[in-house]
Protein backbone atom coordinates (compact mmCIF):
# COMPACT_ATOMS: atom_id res chain seq x y z
CA UNK A 1 0.00 0.00 0.00
CA UNK A 2 1.58 3.54 -0.88
CA UNK A 3 0.24 5.27 1.99
CA UNK A 4 2.53 2.31 4.09
CA UNK A 5 5.22 2.65 1.92
CA UNK A 6 5.69 6.15 2.93
CA UNK A 7 4.99 5.65 6.46
CA UNK A 8 7.98 3.08 6.62
CA UNK A 9 11.34 4.74 8.19
CA UNK A 10 13.41 4.25 5.43
CA UNK A 11 15.11 7.43 5.77
CA UNK A 12 16.63 5.60 8.80
CA UNK A 13 18.22 2.99 6.30
CA UNK A 14 20.36 4.68 3.90
CA UNK A 15 22.02 2.59 0.92
CA UNK A 16 25.46 2.63 3.31
CA UNK A 17 23.91 2.08 6.31
CA UNK A 18 24.38 5.62 7.67
CA UNK A 19 21.79 7.61 9.92
CA UNK A 20 20.58 11.40 9.46
CA UNK A 21 22.37 13.70 12.08
CA UNK A 22 20.84 16.70 11.07
CA UNK A 23 19.55 18.55 13.96
CA UNK A 24 21.29 16.06 16.05
CA UNK A 25 23.58 17.44 18.80
CA UNK A 26 27.31 16.30 17.89
CA UNK A 27 28.69 16.97 21.09
CA UNK A 28 32.16 15.41 23.04
CA UNK A 29 31.69 12.36 24.72
CA UNK A 30 30.82 12.85 28.31
CA UNK A 31 33.68 11.75 30.14
CA UNK A 32 36.09 12.70 33.58
CA UNK A 33 38.53 15.18 33.75
CA UNK A 34 41.26 14.45 31.49
CA UNK A 35 44.21 12.17 33.44
CA UNK A 36 47.43 11.85 31.76
CA UNK A 37 47.84 9.61 28.46
CA UNK A 38 44.02 9.73 28.23
CA UNK A 39 44.35 11.50 24.74
CA UNK A 40 47.61 9.10 23.96
CA UNK A 41 45.42 5.98 24.55
CA UNK A 42 42.61 7.31 22.12
CA UNK A 43 45.03 6.81 19.49
CA UNK A 44 47.71 4.50 20.51
CA UNK A 45 48.35 1.80 23.27
CA UNK A 46 51.64 1.61 23.48
CA UNK A 47 55.10 2.14 21.66
CA UNK A 48 57.49 -0.51 21.72
CA UNK A 49 61.23 -1.51 21.39
CA UNK A 50 62.14 -5.04 19.82
CA UNK A 51 65.52 -6.17 19.84
CA UNK A 52 67.58 -9.35 19.04
CA UNK A 53 69.17 -10.75 21.92
CA UNK A 54 71.91 -13.15 21.25
CA UNK A 55 70.16 -15.70 24.06
CA UNK A 56 66.70 -15.20 24.14
CA UNK A 57 66.58 -14.18 20.63
CA UNK A 58 64.16 -11.48 19.66
CA UNK A 59 62.71 -9.77 22.90
CA UNK A 60 60.95 -6.90 24.27
CA UNK A 61 63.11 -3.90 25.39
CA UNK A 62 61.40 -1.00 25.40
CA UNK A 63 57.37 -0.03 25.93
CA UNK A 64 56.18 3.39 26.45
CA UNK A 65 54.22 4.61 28.53
CA UNK A 66 56.01 2.31 31.06
CA UNK A 67 52.72 2.11 32.88
CA UNK A 68 50.72 -0.38 30.03
CA UNK A 69 50.62 -3.48 30.17
CA UNK A 70 50.82 -6.27 28.05
CA UNK A 71 50.12 -10.31 28.86
CA UNK A 72 52.77 -12.97 27.86
CA UNK A 73 51.29 -14.06 25.00
CA UNK A 74 51.03 -10.26 23.43
CA UNK A 75 54.15 -9.70 24.15
CA UNK A 76 55.59 -13.05 22.21
CA UNK A 77 53.77 -12.43 19.46
CA UNK A 78 54.72 -8.96 19.18
CA UNK A 79 58.79 -9.68 19.50
CA UNK A 80 58.28 -12.67 16.63
CA UNK A 81 56.07 -10.09 14.38
CA UNK A 82 58.27 -7.77 14.64
CA UNK A 83 61.15 -8.87 12.75
CA UNK A 84 61.08 -10.04 8.65
CA UNK A 85 61.20 -13.98 8.62
CA UNK A 86 63.88 -14.11 6.43
CA UNK A 87 66.66 -11.00 6.83
CA UNK A 88 68.24 -11.89 4.17
CA UNK A 89 66.42 -9.01 1.55
CA UNK A 90 65.65 -6.61 4.60
CA UNK A 91 68.91 -4.69 4.96
CA UNK A 92 68.52 -1.07 6.01
CA UNK A 93 64.98 0.10 7.10
CA UNK A 94 61.78 -1.89 6.27
CA UNK A 95 58.43 -1.22 7.29
CA UNK A 96 55.23 -3.35 7.55
CA UNK A 97 52.87 -4.20 9.82
CA UNK A 98 50.66 -7.10 11.78
CA UNK A 99 47.79 -7.53 13.35
CA UNK A 100 47.31 -9.79 16.50
CA UNK A 101 43.85 -11.21 18.90
CA UNK A 102 44.16 -9.11 22.27
CA UNK A 103 43.83 -11.67 25.07
CA UNK A 104 40.85 -12.12 26.73
CA UNK A 105 40.15 -10.76 30.48
CA UNK A 106 41.41 -7.54 29.70
CA UNK A 107 39.77 -4.20 28.43
CA UNK A 108 40.99 -1.06 27.40
CA UNK A 109 39.17 2.42 28.07
CA UNK A 110 39.19 4.54 25.13
CA UNK A 111 37.39 8.20 26.40
CA UNK A 112 35.81 8.87 22.99
CA UNK A 113 35.07 5.55 21.81
CA UNK A 114 31.19 5.25 21.85
CA UNK A 115 30.93 8.44 20.08
CA UNK A 116 33.78 7.66 17.94
CA UNK A 117 32.13 4.58 16.87
CA UNK A 118 28.84 5.79 16.25
CA UNK A 119 30.32 8.48 14.20
CA UNK A 120 32.86 6.69 11.90
CA UNK A 121 32.55 3.71 8.83
CA UNK A 122 32.40 0.24 10.16
CA UNK A 123 35.62 -0.42 8.41
CA UNK A 124 37.27 2.16 10.58
CA UNK A 125 35.37 1.67 14.10
CA UNK A 126 38.47 0.88 16.96
CA UNK A 127 38.71 -3.29 17.04
CA UNK A 128 38.12 -4.82 20.58
CA UNK A 129 39.52 -7.68 19.82
CA UNK A 130 42.74 -7.38 18.17
CA UNK A 131 46.08 -4.97 17.99
CA UNK A 132 47.47 -3.69 15.33
CA UNK A 133 50.75 -3.45 15.18
CA UNK A 134 53.29 -1.11 12.78
CA UNK A 135 56.91 -2.26 12.39
CA UNK A 136 59.48 -0.04 11.97
CA UNK A 137 62.38 -2.12 11.22
CA UNK A 138 66.06 -1.77 11.08
CA UNK A 139 68.69 -3.89 10.26
CA UNK A 140 72.51 -2.28 9.18
CA UNK A 141 76.05 -3.63 9.62
CA UNK A 142 77.59 -3.51 12.72
CA UNK A 143 81.17 -4.37 13.29
CA UNK A 144 81.02 -3.65 17.28
CA UNK A 145 78.03 -6.44 17.75
CA UNK A 146 78.83 -10.11 18.08
CA UNK A 147 76.40 -10.88 15.59
CA UNK A 148 77.55 -8.11 12.83
CA UNK A 149 74.59 -6.35 12.66
CA UNK A 150 72.14 -4.02 14.24
CA UNK A 151 68.82 -5.44 13.94
CA UNK A 152 65.81 -3.22 16.16
CA UNK A 153 62.42 -2.65 15.34
CA UNK A 154 60.00 -0.12 16.83
CA UNK A 155 56.25 -0.82 16.86
CA UNK A 156 53.50 1.39 17.19
CA UNK A 157 50.51 -0.75 18.95
CA UNK A 158 46.82 0.51 18.33
CA UNK A 159 43.68 -0.63 18.20
CA UNK A 160 42.02 1.99 15.28
CA UNK A 161 42.95 0.32 11.25
CA UNK A 162 44.92 3.72 10.37
CA UNK A 163 47.03 2.02 8.28
CA UNK A 164 48.82 5.19 6.49
CA UNK A 165 48.58 7.15 9.47
CA UNK A 166 50.67 5.18 11.63
CA UNK A 167 53.19 3.53 9.11
CA UNK A 168 53.71 7.24 8.32
CA UNK A 169 53.93 8.20 12.18
CA UNK A 170 56.29 5.07 13.09
CA UNK A 171 58.91 6.78 9.91
CA UNK A 172 58.58 9.48 12.47
CA UNK A 173 59.28 8.19 15.77
CA UNK A 174 61.78 5.59 14.65
CA UNK A 175 64.71 7.16 13.04
CA UNK A 176 64.55 9.80 15.98
CA UNK A 177 64.53 6.70 18.23
CA UNK A 178 67.46 5.35 16.60
CA UNK A 179 69.48 7.80 17.09
CA UNK A 180 69.12 9.37 20.39
CA UNK A 181 67.03 6.42 22.12
CA UNK A 182 64.52 6.57 24.91
CA UNK A 183 64.18 9.84 25.48
CA UNK A 184 63.04 10.68 21.63
CA UNK A 185 60.43 7.72 21.56
CA UNK A 186 59.07 9.74 25.16
CA UNK A 187 58.74 12.96 23.64
CA UNK A 188 56.88 11.67 20.85
CA UNK A 189 54.53 9.77 23.24
CA UNK A 190 53.92 12.97 24.96
CA UNK A 191 53.48 15.00 21.83
CA UNK A 192 50.44 12.82 20.66
CA UNK A 193 49.03 12.90 23.94
CA UNK A 194 48.07 16.64 23.43
CA UNK A 195 46.36 15.62 20.09
CA UNK A 196 42.99 15.89 19.80
CA UNK A 197 40.08 13.39 20.02
CA UNK A 198 39.94 11.41 16.39
CA UNK A 199 36.48 12.52 16.18
CA UNK A 200 35.29 11.77 12.67
CA UNK A 201 34.53 14.37 10.09
CA UNK A 202 36.76 16.90 11.94
CA UNK A 203 39.98 18.30 10.04
CA UNK A 204 42.80 17.24 12.74
CA UNK A 205 46.40 19.20 13.07
CA UNK A 206 48.65 16.49 15.00
CA UNK A 207 52.00 17.98 15.92
CA UNK A 208 54.25 15.23 16.08
CA UNK A 209 58.60 15.22 16.93
CA UNK A 210 58.54 18.89 15.26
CA UNK A 211 56.67 18.06 12.29
CA UNK A 212 52.35 18.40 11.81
CA UNK A 213 50.42 15.87 10.45
CA UNK A 214 46.78 16.97 8.67
CA UNK A 215 44.45 14.47 8.50
CA UNK A 216 41.01 13.88 8.32
CA UNK A 217 38.88 10.68 9.67
CA UNK A 218 35.82 9.72 7.35
CA UNK A 219 32.13 9.75 8.74
CA UNK A 220 29.28 7.15 7.95
CA UNK A 221 27.47 10.27 6.34
CA UNK A 222 30.47 10.68 3.81
CA UNK A 223 30.09 9.61 0.44
CA UNK A 224 32.08 6.61 -0.31
CA UNK A 225 34.78 6.88 -2.55
CA UNK A 226 34.61 10.55 -2.12
CA UNK A 227 38.22 12.41 -1.82
CA UNK A 228 39.36 13.34 1.82
CA UNK A 229 38.99 16.80 2.89
CA UNK A 230 42.31 16.58 4.33
CA UNK A 231 44.00 17.19 0.80
CA UNK A 232 41.80 20.18 -0.82
CA UNK A 233 41.96 22.18 2.74
CA UNK A 234 44.61 25.20 2.90
CA UNK A 235 46.97 23.71 5.85
CA UNK A 236 46.61 26.26 8.46
CA UNK A 237 48.50 25.49 12.02
CA UNK A 238 50.52 28.49 13.33
CA UNK A 239 51.70 29.50 10.30
CA UNK A 240 53.59 26.16 9.73
CA UNK A 241 52.72 23.87 6.50
CA UNK A 242 51.48 20.28 7.71
CA UNK A 243 52.07 17.10 6.01
CA UNK A 244 49.00 15.95 4.79
CA UNK A 245 48.00 12.59 4.87
CA UNK A 246 45.05 12.09 2.06
CA UNK A 247 43.74 8.84 3.62
CA UNK A 248 44.32 7.77 7.50
CA UNK A 249 43.43 3.69 6.35
CA UNK A 250 43.50 2.98 2.12
CA UNK A 251 46.49 1.58 1.00
CA UNK A 252 47.40 1.68 -2.98
CA UNK A 253 44.87 -1.06 -4.62
CA UNK A 254 46.52 -0.96 -8.15
CA UNK A 255 50.31 -1.15 -6.79
CA UNK A 256 49.28 -3.98 -4.07
CA UNK A 257 46.88 -5.80 -6.64
CA UNK A 258 48.17 -5.65 -9.92
CA UNK A 259 50.08 -8.93 -9.64
CA UNK A 260 46.73 -10.21 -9.73
CA UNK A 261 44.53 -7.72 -11.61
CA UNK A 262 42.84 -10.53 -14.31
CA UNK A 263 41.50 -12.54 -11.19
CA UNK A 264 40.07 -8.89 -9.47
CA UNK A 265 36.05 -9.80 -9.78
CA UNK A 266 37.03 -13.88 -8.40
CA UNK A 267 39.12 -12.21 -5.78
CA UNK A 268 36.21 -10.23 -4.97
CA UNK A 269 34.05 -13.17 -4.38
CA UNK A 270 36.58 -14.50 -2.63
CA UNK A 271 36.69 -12.32 -0.13
CA UNK A 272 32.87 -11.21 0.18
CA UNK A 273 32.36 -14.94 0.89
CA UNK A 274 35.11 -15.08 3.95
CA UNK A 275 36.57 -17.61 1.65
CA UNK A 276 40.02 -19.01 3.35
CA UNK A 277 43.15 -17.18 1.42
CA UNK A 278 46.81 -17.25 2.10
CA UNK A 279 48.88 -14.53 0.49
CA UNK A 280 52.70 -15.76 0.06
CA UNK A 281 54.55 -12.25 -0.71
CA UNK A 282 58.58 -11.89 -0.52
CA UNK A 283 58.59 -9.74 1.89
CA UNK A 284 56.76 -8.47 4.98
CA UNK A 285 56.05 -4.78 3.24
CA UNK A 286 54.49 -6.50 -0.04
CA UNK A 287 52.78 -9.29 2.20
CA UNK A 288 50.79 -6.85 5.01
CA UNK A 289 50.22 -3.97 2.02
CA UNK A 290 48.78 -6.59 -0.55
CA UNK A 291 46.40 -8.51 2.60
CA UNK A 292 44.93 -4.56 3.34
CA UNK A 293 44.27 -4.01 -0.49
CA UNK A 294 42.46 -7.65 -0.16
CA UNK A 295 40.22 -6.30 2.73
CA UNK A 296 39.29 -3.08 1.36
CA UNK A 297 37.70 -4.80 -1.99
CA UNK A 298 34.82 -4.95 -0.63
CA UNK A 299 34.44 -1.16 1.09
CA UNK A 300 32.25 0.47 2.73
CA UNK A 301 31.37 -3.49 3.88
CA UNK A 302 33.57 -4.69 6.63
CA UNK A 303 35.52 -7.59 6.67
CA UNK A 304 34.27 -9.39 9.66
CA UNK A 305 36.40 -12.71 9.41
CA UNK A 306 40.35 -12.62 10.60
CA UNK A 307 42.94 -11.35 8.71
CA UNK A 308 46.70 -11.43 9.47
CA UNK A 309 48.40 -8.85 7.49
CA UNK A 310 51.75 -10.57 8.82
CA UNK A 311 51.62 -14.26 10.03
CA UNK A 312 55.12 -16.72 11.12
CA UNK A 313 55.40 -19.92 11.96
CA UNK A 314 55.97 -18.75 15.89
CA UNK A 315 52.13 -17.06 15.70
CA UNK A 316 50.19 -17.90 19.01
CA UNK A 317 47.48 -19.03 16.16
CA UNK A 318 49.89 -20.75 14.04
CA UNK A 319 48.47 -24.32 14.85
CA UNK A 320 44.86 -23.42 14.52
CA UNK A 321 45.37 -22.13 10.95
CA UNK A 322 47.48 -24.75 9.60
CA UNK A 323 45.95 -28.13 11.06
CA UNK A 324 45.04 -30.30 8.30
CA UNK A 325 42.48 -32.22 10.77
CA UNK A 326 39.57 -29.85 9.42
CA UNK A 327 38.71 -27.39 6.31
CA UNK A 328 41.17 -24.29 6.95
CA UNK A 329 38.89 -21.51 8.67
CA UNK A 330 37.66 -18.02 7.36
CA UNK A 331 40.73 -16.04 7.07
CA UNK A 332 43.16 -14.01 5.17
CA UNK A 333 46.88 -14.84 5.82
CA UNK A 334 50.18 -13.20 4.61
CA UNK A 335 53.34 -15.13 4.76
CA UNK A 336 57.01 -14.83 3.56
CA UNK A 337 58.34 -17.88 4.96
CA UNK A 338 59.13 -20.53 2.33
CA UNK A 339 57.98 -23.23 5.04
CA UNK A 340 54.09 -21.95 4.23
CA UNK A 341 53.83 -23.05 0.69
CA UNK A 342 54.02 -26.60 2.29
CA UNK A 343 52.01 -26.32 5.40
CA UNK A 344 49.64 -24.21 3.43
CA UNK A 345 49.47 -26.65 0.63
CA UNK A 346 45.71 -27.85 1.13
CA UNK A 347 44.34 -24.51 1.43
CA UNK A 348 42.11 -23.74 -1.42
CA UNK A 349 43.13 -20.03 -2.31
CA UNK A 350 46.78 -19.04 -2.66
CA UNK A 351 47.61 -15.68 -4.26
CA UNK A 352 51.19 -16.17 -5.22
CA UNK A 353 53.14 -11.91 -5.15
CA UNK A 354 56.40 -11.84 -6.82
CA UNK A 355 58.92 -8.79 -6.37
CA UNK A 356 57.84 -6.35 -8.23
CA UNK A 357 58.49 -5.64 -11.64
CA UNK A 358 58.59 -2.58 -14.21
CA UNK A 359 56.35 -3.69 -17.02
CA UNK A 360 54.17 -2.52 -19.50
CA UNK A 361 53.08 -5.79 -20.86
CA UNK A 362 50.51 -7.92 -19.67
CA UNK A 363 51.45 -11.60 -18.86
CA UNK A 364 49.13 -13.79 -20.96
CA UNK A 365 49.67 -16.74 -18.97
CA UNK A 366 48.17 -15.16 -15.73
CA UNK A 367 45.19 -15.17 -17.24
CA UNK A 368 43.77 -18.41 -15.92
CA UNK A 369 43.60 -19.43 -12.55
CA UNK A 370 45.95 -22.16 -11.79
CA UNK A 371 45.40 -25.43 -9.96
CA UNK A 372 46.55 -25.21 -5.85
CA UNK A 373 48.05 -28.44 -5.79
CA UNK A 374 50.43 -26.47 -8.66
CA UNK A 375 52.06 -24.31 -5.62
CA UNK A 376 55.07 -26.92 -4.17
CA UNK A 377 57.72 -23.94 -3.31
CA UNK A 378 57.55 -19.81 -2.52
CA UNK A 379 59.70 -19.73 -5.48
CA UNK A 380 56.62 -20.64 -7.69
CA UNK A 381 55.36 -18.35 -10.46
CA UNK A 382 53.23 -15.41 -9.30
CA UNK A 383 49.17 -15.45 -9.64
CA UNK A 384 46.71 -17.25 -8.22
CA UNK A 385 45.74 -20.82 -7.06
CA UNK A 386 42.19 -21.76 -6.80
CA UNK A 387 39.47 -24.07 -8.41
CA UNK A 388 37.04 -21.89 -7.53
CA UNK A 389 34.27 -21.64 -9.78
CA UNK A 390 33.24 -17.85 -9.37
CA UNK A 391 29.71 -17.30 -9.57
CA UNK A 392 29.66 -14.04 -12.05
CA UNK A 393 30.86 -12.77 -15.78
CA UNK A 394 33.78 -11.69 -15.80
CA UNK A 395 34.15 -8.28 -16.45
CA UNK A 396 37.22 -7.26 -18.46
CA UNK A 397 36.36 -3.56 -19.43
CA UNK A 398 38.25 -2.64 -16.51
CA UNK A 399 41.09 -4.70 -16.62
CA UNK A 400 41.62 -3.64 -20.60
CA UNK A 401 41.16 -0.11 -18.74
CA UNK A 402 43.71 -0.84 -16.23
CA UNK A 403 46.02 -2.30 -18.57
CA UNK A 404 45.96 0.27 -21.08
CA UNK A 405 46.78 2.91 -18.21
CA UNK A 406 50.01 1.17 -17.80
CA UNK A 407 51.07 1.06 -21.55
CA UNK A 408 50.12 4.74 -21.62
CA UNK A 409 52.02 5.39 -18.09
CA UNK A 410 48.81 6.56 -16.40
CA UNK A 411 49.42 8.22 -12.87
CA UNK A 412 48.93 5.67 -9.98
CA UNK A 413 46.85 8.04 -8.77
CA UNK A 414 44.41 7.26 -11.11
CA UNK A 415 44.64 3.46 -11.77
CA UNK A 416 43.92 3.41 -7.87
CA UNK A 417 40.84 5.72 -7.91
CA UNK A 418 39.35 3.85 -11.00
CA UNK A 419 40.17 0.22 -9.53
CA UNK A 420 38.59 1.95 -6.21
CA UNK A 421 35.32 2.78 -8.03
CA UNK A 422 34.90 -0.38 -9.65
CA UNK A 423 35.27 -2.22 -6.64
CA UNK A 424 33.29 0.20 -4.77
CA UNK A 425 30.14 0.15 -7.53
CA UNK A 426 30.38 -4.35 -7.26
CA UNK A 427 29.66 -4.40 -3.69
CA UNK A 428 27.41 -1.50 -3.96
CA UNK A 429 25.50 -3.17 -6.81
CA UNK A 430 25.13 -6.36 -4.74
CA UNK A 431 24.56 -4.53 -1.18
CA UNK A 432 21.77 -2.13 -2.30
CA UNK A 433 19.30 -4.85 -2.46
CA UNK A 434 19.99 -6.21 1.13
CA UNK A 435 19.64 -2.83 2.09
CA UNK A 436 16.53 -2.33 0.47
CA UNK A 437 15.11 -5.36 2.02
CA UNK A 438 16.31 -4.39 5.69
CA UNK A 439 13.98 -0.93 5.41
CA UNK A 440 10.79 -3.37 4.40
CA UNK A 441 11.49 -5.09 7.93
CA UNK A 442 11.15 -1.62 9.50
CA UNK A 443 7.73 -1.18 11.79
CA UNK A 444 5.41 1.42 10.83
CA UNK A 445 6.09 4.82 12.46
CA UNK A 446 2.28 4.92 13.47
CA UNK A 447 3.17 1.76 15.75
CA UNK A 448 5.42 2.95 17.68
CA UNK A 449 2.96 3.83 21.06
CA UNK A 450 4.35 5.36 24.32
CA UNK A 451 3.07 2.94 26.41
CA UNK A 452 4.02 0.05 24.47
CA UNK A 453 8.15 -1.39 24.71
CA UNK A 454 10.20 0.14 21.55
CA UNK A 455 9.04 -2.09 18.09
CA UNK A 456 12.05 -3.94 16.87
CA UNK A 457 13.56 -4.72 13.08
CA UNK A 458 11.70 -7.85 12.14
CA UNK A 459 13.95 -11.32 11.50
CA UNK A 460 15.82 -11.27 8.22
CA UNK A 461 14.03 -14.25 6.06
CA UNK A 462 16.85 -15.24 3.13
CA UNK A 463 13.83 -16.75 0.92
CA UNK A 464 12.00 -13.70 1.13
CA UNK A 465 14.62 -11.64 0.69
CA UNK A 466 15.40 -13.94 -2.35
CA UNK A 467 12.63 -13.47 -3.98
CA UNK A 468 12.78 -10.28 -4.51
CA UNK A 469 15.69 -10.42 -6.59
CA UNK A 470 13.35 -11.01 -10.06
CA UNK A 471 12.46 -7.09 -9.75
CA UNK A 472 14.83 -5.16 -7.47
CA UNK A 473 18.12 -7.18 -7.33
CA UNK A 474 21.45 -5.89 -9.19
CA UNK A 475 20.87 -5.96 -11.94
CA UNK A 476 19.31 -2.54 -11.93
CA UNK A 477 22.21 -1.06 -11.10
CA UNK A 478 25.16 -3.91 -12.82
CA UNK A 479 25.49 -4.85 -16.54
CA UNK A 480 27.07 -8.12 -15.09
CA UNK A 481 25.53 -11.53 -15.92
CA UNK A 482 25.92 -14.30 -13.46
CA UNK A 483 24.40 -16.44 -10.67
CA UNK A 484 23.26 -13.38 -8.39
CA UNK A 485 21.26 -15.97 -6.04
CA UNK A 486 23.76 -18.19 -5.75
CA UNK A 487 26.33 -15.57 -4.89
CA UNK A 488 23.86 -14.09 -1.94
CA UNK A 489 23.45 -17.76 -0.83
CA UNK A 490 26.95 -18.31 -0.19
CA UNK A 491 27.41 -14.68 1.28
CA UNK A 492 24.81 -15.54 4.12
CA UNK A 493 27.22 -18.19 5.76
CA UNK A 494 29.82 -15.51 5.98
CA UNK A 495 31.04 -13.49 8.78
CA UNK A 496 30.69 -10.81 6.28
CA UNK A 497 26.90 -11.25 6.43
CA UNK A 498 26.45 -11.97 10.42
CA UNK A 499 28.57 -8.60 10.69
CA UNK A 500 26.66 -6.60 8.20
CA UNK A 501 23.02 -7.41 9.58
CA UNK A 502 23.95 -6.91 13.26
CA UNK A 503 25.26 -3.39 12.29
CA UNK A 504 21.77 -3.03 10.40
CA UNK A 505 20.13 -4.32 13.64
CA UNK A 506 22.13 -2.11 16.22
CA UNK A 507 21.64 1.54 14.43
CA UNK A 508 17.82 0.35 13.32
CA UNK A 509 16.93 -0.20 16.82
CA UNK A 510 18.67 2.59 18.27
CA UNK A 511 16.97 4.69 15.58
CA UNK A 512 13.55 2.68 16.65
CA UNK A 513 14.58 3.78 20.24
CA UNK A 514 14.66 7.54 19.58
CA UNK A 515 11.06 7.67 17.64
CA UNK A 516 9.79 6.17 20.74
CA UNK A 517 11.38 8.35 23.11
CA UNK A 518 9.95 11.48 20.81
CA UNK A 519 6.82 9.40 21.13
CA UNK A 520 6.86 9.59 25.23
CA UNK A 521 8.32 13.44 24.84
CA UNK A 522 4.62 14.25 23.02
CA UNK A 523 2.36 12.22 24.75
CA UNK A 524 0.33 13.50 27.69
CA UNK A 525 1.81 11.53 30.92
CA UNK A 526 0.09 13.56 33.80
CA UNK A 527 -3.29 12.78 32.15
CA UNK A 528 -2.19 9.10 32.32
CA UNK A 529 -0.68 9.14 35.72
CA UNK A 530 -3.89 10.97 37.12
CA UNK A 531 -5.74 7.68 37.56
CA UNK A 532 -2.91 5.60 38.20
CA UNK A 533 -1.86 3.47 41.78
CA UNK A 534 0.84 5.23 43.01
CA UNK A 535 3.16 1.75 42.39
CA UNK A 536 2.19 2.56 38.59
CA UNK A 537 3.24 6.04 38.76
CA UNK A 538 6.72 5.38 40.27
CA UNK A 539 7.57 2.41 37.91
CA UNK A 540 7.19 4.69 35.42
CA UNK A 541 9.64 7.34 36.25
CA UNK A 542 11.77 4.52 36.75
CA UNK A 543 10.70 3.37 33.37
CA UNK A 544 11.88 7.19 32.37
CA UNK A 545 15.15 7.24 34.19
CA UNK A 546 15.93 4.29 32.55
CA UNK A 547 15.61 5.88 29.31
CA UNK A 548 17.48 8.72 30.47
CA UNK A 549 20.37 6.16 31.12
CA UNK A 550 20.02 4.95 27.96
CA UNK A 551 20.72 7.90 26.25
CA UNK A 552 24.05 8.63 28.47
CA UNK A 553 25.45 5.02 27.98
CA UNK A 554 24.58 4.09 24.56
CA UNK A 555 25.32 7.48 23.15
CA UNK A 556 21.82 7.78 21.23
CA UNK A 557 21.57 10.79 18.84
CA UNK A 558 18.78 12.63 20.04
CA UNK A 559 18.04 16.16 20.01
CA UNK A 560 19.23 18.06 23.51
CA UNK A 561 15.12 19.50 23.28
CA UNK A 562 13.92 15.93 23.72
CA UNK A 563 16.62 15.07 26.48
CA UNK A 564 15.22 19.05 28.36
CA UNK A 565 11.25 17.53 27.70
CA UNK A 566 11.68 13.91 29.56
CA UNK A 567 13.67 15.75 32.31
CA UNK A 568 10.54 18.00 32.76
CA UNK A 569 7.91 15.07 32.42
CA UNK A 570 9.53 12.95 35.22
CA UNK A 571 9.93 16.01 37.63
CA UNK A 572 6.43 17.02 36.90
CA UNK A 573 5.53 13.17 37.11
CA UNK A 574 7.05 13.00 40.43
CA UNK A 575 5.36 15.95 42.12
CA UNK A 576 2.19 13.88 41.79
CA UNK A 577 3.46 11.23 44.33
CA UNK A 578 3.14 11.84 47.97
CA UNK A 579 5.88 13.94 49.65
CA UNK A 580 7.67 10.54 51.02
CA UNK A 581 8.02 9.33 47.96
CA UNK A 582 9.28 12.49 46.08
CA UNK A 583 11.71 12.16 48.80
CA UNK A 584 12.91 8.87 48.08
CA UNK A 585 12.48 9.37 43.99
CA UNK A 586 14.51 12.59 44.60
CA UNK A 587 17.11 11.49 46.51
CA UNK A 588 18.56 8.66 44.14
Amino acid sequence: MATSENDRLRSSVSSHGSMDGSGIKQEPFRSKAILPWDRLSNWLHCVCVVTFDLELGQALEFVYPNHVKLSEKEKMNICYLSFPDSNSGCMGDTQFNFRIRQCHGRSHSYNNRKVYDRNSPVALQSDSGHYYGFVYFRQIKDKSSRRGYFQKSLVVLSKVPYITLFTRLASIIAPGYFEYGEPSAEAACHDIDQWPSPMPGQLLHLPIMGSVLQIRIPTKQDKPGSISAAVKTTPEHGGSHPTIVPSVHEVEPFRCLQPVLPHIQLIWELVLTGEPVVVMAPSPSICSDTIHALVHTISPLRYMSDFRPYFTIHDSEFKEYTTRTQAPPSVILGVTNPFFAKTLQHWPHVIRIGEPVNTDKSNSKMLKPKKPGSLKTLESKPGLYTQYKPFLNKDKTIIKRLAKGVQTKRPQEVQDAMLRRHLLELTQSFMIPLERYVASLMPLQRNISPWKHPPRLKPFDTEAFLKTLEHSGPQLTSGLKGDWIGLYKKFFSSKNFEGWFWQRQLEVNHKLSVLHLEALCNADLLQWVSDKQEVQVVDLVLKLREKMADILDQNLQVKPELEQRLTKHIEAIITTLPSDLQSVLKSQ
